[in-house]
């Protein structure tokens, strides 16, 4: 591992990414096993939040399941290697991938209940919250100095 983090740092990155991890595979798993199922009844327990928003589609589902699942992988090489551009591309991917599906929920509440479109938010918000957090992190010490010495 070739970089300069701290202990601390590496184990907030690290924790960080294996949250963003655990959506992006229970989702890739269950869409791609059981597609029908996953419209029916994601996110489980009771809950219908894929099938009030339109028809059924085979391929669009195993398609998310197919995203997501490229997406877990980004996020577990990232956590494994600690490469600094690997962390920071999966960071951006997890942002430029989480910000418009919060975006798209946020505005299409219509469908959801209260109380499952506050918990449909919530999880949303953390693909985009937690590269947020992280992605400072991940500079190189003295990263500023060097830039403003530049300039």
């Amino acid at each position: 591992m070739a970089t300069d983090w701290t202990r601390g740092k590496r184990r907030v990155i690290r924790g960080g990414l294996a949250v963003l991890a655990v959506a992006p595979a229970w989702i890739a798993v269950w869409a791609l096993a059981a597609p029908r199922s996953f419209y029916d009844n994601f996110p489980g327990a009771g809950r219908e939040w894929v099938a009030p928003l339109g028809p059924y589609d085979q391929h669009l589902v195993r398609d998310v399941g197919a995203f997501e699942l490229a997406l877990f992988a980004l996020a577990v090489f990232a956590l494994v290697t600690l490469d600094r551009r690997l962390v920071q591309g999966t960071l951006l991917a997890f942002l430029v991938s989480g910000l418009p599906h919060l975006i798209y929920h946020a505005a299409e509440t219509g469908p959801l209940s209260t109380g499952d479109n506050v918990a449909s938010l919530a999880g949303l918000a953390l693909s985009v919250v937690i590269p947020l957090a992280l992605l400072p992190l991940t500079r190189r010490r003295g990263a500023a100095a060097t830039v403003n010495r530049r300039a």
